[in-house]
């Protein structure tokens, strides 16, 4: 998965302004108890932290 495709799920999934706020501020355990900027900036691939996200929140079936 692209980091633009990451970005793109994100903001369908919850919304342009507040997939930035999710992102940079909700700790997610699939994640080892870090944020997705953290993920990000640990050197995590977009895919695994998108299937964090998808074990996280109730995505839309379309966007898993």
């Amino acid at each position: 998965m692209r980091l633009t495709q990451f970005w793109e799920r994100m903001d369908r999934q919850f919304g342009a302004s507040y997939s930035r706020s999710v992102a940079k501020d909700h700790v997610l355990a699939e994640l080892g108890g870090r944020t997705i900027d953290q993920a990000f900036a640990d050197g995590e691939s977009a895919k695994a932290i998108w299937a964090a996200v998808v074990a996280s929140f109730d995505v839309s079936y379309d966007l898993r």
